[in-house]
């Protein structure tokens, strides 16, 4: 992909279009979104499919033609979800639906940590406390070792040699994230996952994709990975839902399931088709993007090109808001402005900008931001959520601030005037 591409402005137009609420909150007040790493802008589509199907009493597993349709549209959806969006290959795997994906995360890590041979548990230090905590709780209750891999304050990320000097022929299960939602820094999964194997061939492998999502395809088959998971809120998609991949000797592992169930069946009760639905419009959204820059007609295909473009916009909006232009000046030549884990703009980083003015508290600049039209979020260590990422990263907090590729230069430029605003205020 070439650098500086944007999306041309009447695609970029059309895309806008597609969300709910991208210049003004519900309230009715003008906003500015720049806070999709808490729950990112929600596609029209999305919620459209799912009011739609929620309508419908009819159970799907019955035989009339009500319920037949609402079962192809619950097939459909997990195609979506497992073939393209994961990337796992057709009949591979098993798809794990939960209410969170705090829940699909948990459920299978159990399943893993529970039932593997192993002494010792490996996850990282800015681990999201789903992973993190799932990890050492299901460690700690097995007597297994918990062994945490240290941040790099740097690039806020982890360094690949840091995981493998935990990982021995022991470790029953390494937990990596495959982007940091505190400093939007890539982890190179394709890298640790074969360093990581060359030390222990059979290694259960699992990665939190849940900040990946949004901004970039997914490649379960490709790195051979044992479980990925996603949270719909996060990826333009509704909530209320969190969806996993499991590869087929996870799926086999014993996980709580109907008795009369299949071996590998991990849906517990009847998933709401609604929601499939949901996500299938998610998908649809991705894989017209991918059309406009591809002639080929496999769906996971589109969906591959259709982020390739979705990032490679966001980088250039990454680029805008950092340099900025001539007349406006981007956050790197503001005075007072500080920010943290930066570094080039490519693959190794997603949307996301980890930021502070100089004596400001986050809190206070994230107020100021408000006041302006603004949403953005302090990440400090006074939050349960926050407090071991950001202290692993040396520093109390920061402000994230995090679009999407919905958004244009137009955005980026009105929250650098925003920024210069609150930076010369804060000098006086």
């Amino acid at each position: 992909m070439h650098k500086n591409f944007t999306f041309d402005p009447e695609l970029q137009k059309e895309i806008k279009s597609r969300f709910y609420y991208m210049d003004e909150n519900p309230l009715g007040r003008k906003r500015l979104f720049f806070e999709n790493s808490g729950g990112s802008l929600r596609l029209k589509a999305c919620v459209e499919a799912k009011a739609r199907y929620e309508q419908i009493p009819d159970c799907p597993l019955r035989y009339h033609d009500v319920s037949l349709k609402l079962h192809e549209i619950k097939d459909k959806g997990i195609r979506d979800l497992m073939e393209v969006l994961f990337g796992a290959a057709p009949g591979e795997g098993a798809l794990v639906t939960e209410l969170t994906p705090s829940k699909v995360t948990f459920s299978i890590t159990r399943a893993i940590v529970e039932n593997v041979p192993g002494t010792n548990v490996v996850t990282t230090a800015i681990e999201h406390p789903s992973a993190y905590d799932a990890a050492r709780m299901y460690a700690e209750k097995t007597g297994k070792e918990f062994r945490v891999a240290k941040a790099n304050p740097e690039n806020g990320g982890v360094d690949v040699d840091e995981i493998l000097k935990l990982v021995n022929k022991d470790t029953c299960l390494l937990s990596v994230m495959s982007a940091s939602n505190i400093s939007g820094k890539v982890f190179p999964m394709k890298e640790i996952v074969e360093k990581a194997r060359q030390i222990k061939p059979d290694l259960f492998i699992i990665s939190d994709a849940v900040q990946h999502a949004p901004h970039a395809a997914l490649y379960a088959h490709d790195l051979q990975l044992d479980g990925l998971v996603i949270a719909p809120y996060k990826a333009m998609g509704i909530r209320g839902c969190g969806y996993g991949y499991v590869s087929d000797r996870v799926a086999a592992l014993p996980h709580d399931k109907l008795l009369a169930k299949p071996e590998k069946e991990w849906e517990l009760g009847t998933y709401p088709h609604a929601n499939f639905a949901a996500m299938s419009a998610m998908v649809d959204y991705i894989c017209w993007i991918g059309r406009h820059y591809t002639d080929i007609q496999d769906r996971r295909t589109q969906y591959i090109v259709g982020f390739q473009y979705c990032h490679a916009h966001e980088n250039s909006l990454l680029e805008r808001m950092l340099e900025g232009t001539e007349a406006l000046p981007g956050l790197r030549h503001i005075p007072g402005v500080e920010l943290y884990f930066d570094g080039p703009v490519d693959d190794s980083r997603d949307l996301v900008v980890a930021m502070g003015l100089k004596g400001m508290d986050y809190t206070a600049l994230r107020e100021e931001y408000d006041k302006r039209g603004v949403l953005v979020f302090e990440r400090i260590n006074t939050s349960e959520y926050s407090k071991r990422i950001v202290e692993s990263l040396g520093r109390t907090g920061l402000l994230r601030v995090s679009p999407l590729h919905c958004h244009d230069f137009s955005d980026i430029d009105h929250f650098l005037e925003i920024t210069w605003d609150i930076a010369k205020a804060q000098a006086r």
